[in-house]
C-alpha cells in the first residue's frame, strides 16, 4: 500500500511542477507587451497559479520525504489494534469503509493489494483517523461528519 500511495504523491508531484512551469512560462511570456501593459490581470492570474501549483508541489515532496521513513506496523494477531499502516474495515449499520490509516495521503484512493476494491487514505490528523487509532477489533468510535455524529464499528484489522 506505502508503494502504491507513494507512487500517486509523486504523480502529483511532478504534475505541479509541470502545470506550475506551464503557468510562469504563460505569466512571462504569453501576451505581447501591448496587450500586457492594456490587460495586467491575466499575467497576475498566471503567477498567482504557478505560486499555488509551487506550494502543492511543495507539499507532495513533504509528503514524499514522509513516506520514505514510514514503516507500516504489523497488526498483532494476539492483541489486534489499530496503529499505523493498518487496512481497517468500519461499519455504521448503513455503510462500510475500507480505510489505509497513513502519515499522509489523506483522501486518495488505493486498489486493494489483492484487487478486489478500494480503499481510502486517512490520517490521524482527520476526526475519524483519530478516532481509530489504538481501538480493537469491534471496538465503535464515533465521528461528526458534515455537523452530523455518525457510529463506525472496526469489523477488520490488516
Amino acid at each position: 500500500m506505502v508503494e502504491q500511495l507513494t507512487g500517486r504523491i509523486r504523480d502529483s508531484f511532478f504534475v505541479a511542477r509541470r502545470e506550475q512551469d506551464a503557468a510562469a512560462e504563460e505569466a512571462r511570456d504569453g501576451a505581447s507587451p501591448d496587450e500586457k501593459r492594456a490587460d495586467s490581470r491575466v499575467a497576475m492570474e498566471f503567477a498567482s497559479l504557478a505560486t499555488a501549483q509551487s506550494r502543492r508541489a511543495d507539499v507532495a515532496r513533504d509528503e514524499l520525504a514522509v513516506l520514505e521513513k514510514f514503516r507500516p506496523a504489523t497488526v498483532s494477531a494476539s492483541a489486534p489494534r489499530v496503529v499505523m499502516g493498518t487496512i481497517i474495515e468500519v461499519e455504521d449499520g448503513a455503510e462500510g469503509r475500507t480505510i489505509f490509516l497513513a502519515p499522509v495521503g489523506a483522501g486518495i484512493e488505493l486498489t486493494m493489494p489483492d484487487g478486489d476494491g478500494f480503499v481510502t487514505v486517512v490520517t490521524p490528523a482527520s476526526p475519524l483517523g483519530k478516532a481509530l487509532l489504538g481501538r480493537e477489533l469491534g471496538d465503535t468510535v464515533e465521528v461528526v461528519v458534515k455537523g452530523e455524529p455518525r457510529e463506525w464499528t472496526v469489523t477488520f484489522l490488516a
